[in-house]
């Protein structure tokens, strides 16, 4: 059960192109977000479309993946873990943030 722990496995969307940034050291962080939709009927028998929007963020090689192939639209399954941080801006308020680390990434659709 230990391998359970922090694991996030989705498919989506890609909402927009990713944010490719060089670091200093050569490596390569890219940032996207993806799309999970999910429907359901209402109360009064009508179908509701719920879309929820996911920040992830991927390193190394598989930063080089994403830069090289995904674009706004392509559908992707990711796994990786839950990451939390914050950051005050500069009225001095802090803002937290959540986003996905992906471990693995595998490009779907055509």
């Amino acid at each position: 059960m230990n391998a359970l722990r922090n694991s996030v496995q989705l498919i989506g969307n890609l909402g927009q192109d990713p944010e490719i940034v060089n670091l200093e050291n050569g490596s390569k962080l890219a940032k996207f977000s993806i799309a999970t939709s999910d429907s359901y009927k209402n109360a009064q028998g009508e179908k509701v479309e719920d879309t929820q929007w996911h920040n992830v963020v991927a390193w190394g090689k598989t930063a080089e993946i994403v830069e090289n192939y995904l674009t706004k639209g392509k559908q992707v399954a990711i796994e990786g873990k839950l990451t939390h941080r914050s950051y005050e801006t500069k009225e001095g308020e802090k803002r937290y943030f959540t986003e996905i680390k992906c471990n693995e990434l595998l490009m779907l659709g055509k």
